[in-house]
């Protein structure tokens, strides 16, 4: 029983003393749910959880149908749930939008990959920048299957001249996890790369976004 854990190892309590990071997947999410179901105390909850959708990005991702089948669980807390997530989109937004973030690579992976891990299709989407780096506005273009999303350079360009962008960082994900990249997105990449250079627009990088791992153009010499 959880009332039988040292105090200290309880995962609100672990994490007040430890701090966030010290705890596992199962007790973050043991957090959020609060309480279990009968016969099941709420880390057990947690972690049945976890082995029943594979991670926590599943669960995230989960339809409010999938996710309410589930015993122990509701409409309240798939609400909770999807709030949760928009916030911690929104404070990577944010991070953004402040100016000096892009100075740090790691805030622009993390909201990359807040935006597109998980998808189930190809989406296409551009990070546009003025002419200090900040961030304009970020925008999904293109959407394609399971494999692969048609991008045209054209409306690229277009829509880096709407925002008056001086910059752009340009991303994609792989649904299939393999955080590389193709011969077709090294293609596409030169493209829209001469496509902007035309009109004095830079091309910083191109992320992949694949699960947790992120392949960069940039780190790679590929720009």
């Amino acid at each position: 029983m959880l009332k039988d854990w040292l105090e200290n190892e309880k995962p609100r309590e672990k994490l007040l003393y430890r701090g966030p990071s010290s705890l596992s997947d199962a007790e973050l999410l043991a957090i959020f749910l609060r309480t279990g179901v009968k016969g099941c105390h709420v880390v057990e909850l947690a972690q049945q959880l976890l082995k029943n959708f594979g991670s926590i990005a599943a669960i995230y991702r989960a339809t409010e149908k999938e996710f309410c089948q589930h015993h122990g669980l509701g409409v309240a807390k798939y609400v909770q749930l999807q709030a949760c997530l928009e916030m911690s989109k929104r404070y990577l937004s944010e991070q953004l939008q402040q100016g000096t973030a892009l100075t740090s690579s790691q805030a622009t992976r993390d909201y990359l990959t807040s935006e597109l891990r998980g998808e189930s299709r190809e989406i296409f989407a551009v990070m546009f920048l003025n002419n200090q780096h900040q961030v304009l506005t970020f925008e999904r273009l293109f959407f394609g299957t399971i494999d692969a999303a048609a991008v045209y350079p054209r409306i690229v360009v277009e829509h880096a001249l709407k925002q008056q962008a001086a910059a752009v960082i340009l991303a994609h994900n792989h649904p299939s996890g393999i955080a590389e990249a193709s011969i077709a997105d090294k293609k596409i990449t030169k493209r829209l790369e001469q496509a902007l250079s035309l009109i004095d627009i830079r091309v910083l990088d191109h992320i992949i976004v694949a699960g947790n791992q992120c392949y960069s153009f940039a780190e790679h010499g590929e720009l």
